[in-house]
C-alpha cells in the first residue's frame, strides 16, 4: 500500500482485445476524468502488459517448430509495441499523463499478480472478454486467477451487451 504522502498504485492489465482496452477507458473516464472536486488522479497508474512466450504462443510445435520461433517473437513484440502505444494514446487523449506503461514478458495472471506485488498496488483492473463457462474452464480465465491470487483489490471490467 501506499506510504503518506504517495498515491496508492492502480495495476490495469492490458491485452489486445476491445475488452482490455474498454476497461482502461471505463476507469480512466471515472477515476482520473474531470471532477469538480478534485485537482488531481487518486491513483498512480500503471499499464501491464503482458507478451507472451514464442513457445508458449505455438504449443507444442513438432519438428520445424525451432523455425519458425524468430518470426513468432517478432509478431509478438509488434503487438506488444502497438498496444502499448494505443493505451499511451487513450490516456493522452483523456489527458492522463502520468502514466506509466510496461511490457512484461509472461502468462498474464502471473505478471499481472507479480505486479501487484512489486509496485504494492492497491488495486487491479482488468476487462471481462465475457467466455462461457466452457470456454473459461478450456482457456483459464486471467480475471477469475487475478480476483483470487492478487493481494489487493480487483475490479473486473465488463462492456456492456449490446442489444440487436
Amino acid at each position: 500500500m501506499a506510504t503518506a504522502g504517495e498515491k496508492p498504485v492502480m495495476v490495469v492489465g492490458l491485452d489486445d482485445s476491445q475488452h482490455s482496452f474498454y476497461a482502461l477507458e471505463w476507469i480512466l473516464d471515472h477515476f482520473f476524468g474531470p471532477s469538480p472536486n478534485s485537482h488531481a488522479a487518486p491513483f498512480k497508474l500503471l499499464i501491464v502488459h503482458a507478451k507472451p512466450t514464442a513457445t508458449s504462443a505455438i504449443g507444442l510445435a513438432g519438428p520445424g517448430g525451432a523455425d519458425v520461433l524468430p518470426y513468432v517473437e517478432a509478431d509478438l513484440r509488434k503487438i506488444s509495441s502497438r498496444v502499448a502505444e494505443k493505451a499511451k494514446q487513450i490516456c493522452s487523449a483523456k489527458s492522463v499523463n502520468d502514466v506509466v506503461v510496461e511490457v512484461v514478458e509472461g502468462d498474464a495472471r502471473n505478471v499481472l499478480c507479480d505486479a501487484v506485488e512489486k509496485h504494492h498496488a492497491s488495486m487491479l483492473v482488468v476487462g471481462s472478454h465475457g467466455y462461457g463457462v466452457l470456454k473459461r474452464t478450456v482457456l483459464g480465465s486471467v480475471s477469475d486467477y487475478c480476483a483470487h491470487h492478487a493481494h489487493c483489490s480487483v475490479m473486473i471490467v465488463k462492456r456492456p451487451k449490446v442489444k440487436a
